[in-house]
């Protein structure tokens, strides 16, 4: 997109009635606060989470399940141990 169409929309966004100018800026404030963000996915990273999310019936852990997959601090222990 060109700098002269974003320019032109921001022009009509002047001519919305002012809450919905206020969503438009709040919107625009929320995704140049994730610019700032020093978090980053790696591609890598990206791919995976689309990997995932393409599933619609993928298979979710419970809260029970995920806490069994945890190290525990002894199995933490041994493998520091053996490193």
């Amino acid at each position: 997109m060109s700098k002269e169409q974003v320019k032109a929309i921001l022009d009509r966004v002047l001519t919305w009635p002012p809450e919905r100018q206020e969503d438009a800026a709040k919107m625009l404030m929320l995704m140049e606060s994730q610019d700032e963000s020093v978090y980053r996915l790696t591609d890598e990273q990206v791919e995976e989470v689309r990997r995932r999310r393409s599933d619609p019936n993928a298979r979710r852990l419970t809260l029970e399940e995920f806490k069994e997959r945890l190290p525990t601090s002894s199995s933490m222990r041994s493998i520091s141990q053996t490193s």
